[in-house]
């Protein structure tokens, strides 16, 4: 009987395949993903993924709607939120983590 992946492990198979992510647990208990010292975002379970971006980026994916508020700071631009509750949200947190990925690459 074939198994399905929960979100977290299928976040988990692509976000590590990339070189230098690392997939640790953080000093909360969640689930982070990093480069070095950088964090790319990190995941509740498979029930939410939290994320860091530059202001403007962050801005943008709100007005977007791919993200929403991080309830640690929901007036902030650059920390976000994304429920997981779709294979679609599961699609978009894996760009988001690469688009932090990506700029982060970009500054080594």
């Amino acid at each position: 009987m074939p198994t399905t992946k929960s979100a977290s492990e299928h976040i988990t198979d692509e976000v590590t395949a990339w070189p230098g992510v690392n997939a640790v647990t953080g000093e909360r208990g969640e689930w982070s993903f990093r480069v070095g010292d950088e964090e790319l975002g990190h995941l509740h379970g498979d029930r939410v993924a939290h994320f860091g971006f530059p202001r403007d980026v962050g801005s943008r994916l709100r007005d977007e709607g791919r993200v929403g508020p991080h309830p640690v700071n929901r007036h902030s631009p650059r920390l976000a939120a994304r429920d997981l509750t779709t294979p679609a949200d599961v699609d978009d947190v894996i760009a988001l983590m690469r688009l932090n990925y990506d700029r982060i690459a970009a500054t080594d």
